[in-house]
């Protein structure tokens, strides 16, 4: 076939790159050579990462040995994300990877707890939830069950740099061959628009039939030789600065993640094997460098071993992630701030369709189109999740949080907020990569009480309710004093012959 794309060139390296070469050479073979060009003079931004579930799919479909990625990368277990003072001042809540109860056909387990809430119950939803009970108590294990009321959804935290090194070896030994260099020019073909070949600073020329942009910010083929155009969110998301540094390990590993809110922006705190990861996200409008500085320094666990970086950021994505024969992939598609634990998924998801959509006999607008619509949703709907966080705060302590709580949102998420708060539903839309779960912790944990619950809650009789939240509560507690602690987990399942 004359258009056959028999040569893929990824541009980048770190967790995007390498990432997008490992998966790229294990799903398509022999059909495809890959070369990623990158340069050690260009740092990367990884500076420990935190992750969703769907993370296990991409290590299965590589074939690691959980173990042994663990390992390499200093990672540690991921229950949930622990959002504090976000309402309130002093106030927290958890947006775990399981789900509360357990739900019958056509009514959620929530609708018996709100109806119970509504007769006197004092019970916290989350005290239903494995996850969450499990978090508090600092344990985990890989529980093989029968029955899903048991079951643990993890993800990981790992060291973003490790990470990328990692997935570097595992590329090379598939057969990516890795070229050395700074890109000086890009050569594009004056008919069609199509990158033809890279040009390196020593002079190395590196052509291919397809490209992946995984250069980071700077969008070196997408934005800057493409023009392909920006769509800024920063007036939904008014954060653009993040600053972090590393810190000596605690005594003790949480199995999820700190976010902590502030005056202006959010601190995060990952536990790692060999050390935490910390970092303040942002508003420059309200805070100087200095200041923020001051605030993350000021609000560490352990002893900082760095000094802290600072990473400037436009939230947004690019207006087409597919444009001739280029796809942005990581931070040249677009940037949402880790509130939610989401980058590393959307480096995941952007591979998972270019594969799902990979042209055989040559790139068509079909083809792209599909890409592009389904790419543009799944950034709003992670971006809309993000919002929901800032524009249900009740804090009004300074004017970041009170011009957050005020601002203009989404139609979409006012339809949610008003349908949950009205009975309790919860809808999934299709690319929605949030299910019915999240939105209901983020929503009960930010202070959206549902006034009603589905009928179905009304079978039971009030003996039955309460009985039922109890056996719901003994059940989930029961396997909990066999379950080790996280620490003792890695340690034991870490371990090399």
């Amino acid at each position: 076939m004359k258009d056959k794309i028999q040569k893929i060139v990824v541009v980048g390296g770190g967790t995007a790159g390498w990432m997008s070469a490992a998966l790229l050479k294990r799903v398509l073979g022999e059909q495809v050579s890959i070369e990623l060009v990158e340069s050690d003079a260009i740092g990367i931004v990884g500076v420990g990462e935190a992750t969703i579930p769907p993370i296990q799919l991409v290590n299965k479909v590589l074939g690691l040995d959980e173990a042994e990625f663990l390992r390499e990368t200093k990672a540690t277990i991921k229950l949930a994300i622990r959002f504090e003072n976000w309402r309130v001042n002093g106030e927290s809540y958890y947006h775990t990877f399981g789900a509360p109860g357990r739900s019958q056909a056509f009514c959620h387990f929530h609708h018996y707890w709100v109806r119970a809430r509504q007769a006197g119950d004092t019970s916290n939803l989350w005290d239903y939830d494995l996850n969450y009970i499990c978090a508090e108590a600092g344990r985990f294990a890989k529980l093989k069950v029968d029955d899903p009321v048991w079951e643990m959804q993890y993800a990981y935290h790992f060291d973003a740099s490790l990470y990328g090194q990692y997935l570097r070896r595992y590329s090379e030994k598939l057969g990516v061959n890795r070229t050395e260099g700074l890109i000086e020019q890009v050569s594009v073909n004056a008919e069609n628009g199509h990158v033809e070949s890279l040009t390196l600073k020593n002079g190395k020329e590196v052509a291919g039939d397809f490209f992946v942009d995984c250069s980071g910010t700077r969008g070196l083929l997408i934005q800057q030789h493409l023009g392909t155009g920006y769509e800024d969110w920063g007036h939904w998301l008014p954060c653009d600065r993040a600053m972090a540094v590393p810190s000596e390990r605690f005594e003790k590993t949480v199995p999820f993640t700190r976010s902590i809110a502030h005056p202006a922006g959010w601190q995060w705190r990952i536990p790692l094997q060999h050390r935490n990861g910390n970092g303040l996200v942002y508003s420059s409008r309200h805070y100087s460098d200095d200041e923020a500085a001051d605030i993350l320094l000021n609000n560490l666990d352990s002893e900082a071993i760095a000094e802290p970086k600072i990473i400037p950021f436009r939230t947004g994505r690019a207006r087409k992630q597919w444009n001739r024969n280029v796809v942005a992939i990581g931070l040249s598609s677009g940037f949402l701030e880790p509130l939610e634990s989401t980058s590393i998924h959307l480096i995941q998801s952007a591979i998972v369709r270019l594969i799902t959509l990979f042209p055989h006999a040559g790139v068509t607008r079909e083809l792209t189109d599909e890409y592009n619509r389904q790419s543009q949703y799944e950034f709003e709907y992670i971006r809309d999740f993000i919002i929901l966080h800032y524009y249900l705060n009740e804090r009004g302590d300074s004017q970041f949080w009170r011009d957050v709580a005020n601002m203009d949102v989404p139609e979409r998420i006012t339809e949610k907020i008003q349908l949950f708060r009205a009975n309790g539903t919860l809808t999934k839309d299709n690319l929605d990569i949030f299910l019915e779960s999240s939105w209901l912790q983020v929503m009960l944990g930010q202070g959206v009480m549902p006034e009603d619950y589905h009928p179905l809650a009304d079978v039971l009789s009030a003996e039955q309710l309460r009985d039922k939240l109890a056996k719901t509560r003994e059940t989930k507690l029961q396997p909990v004093p066999q379950i080790p602690s996280h620490d003792e987990f890695l340690e034991a399942f870490c371990k090399t012959d």
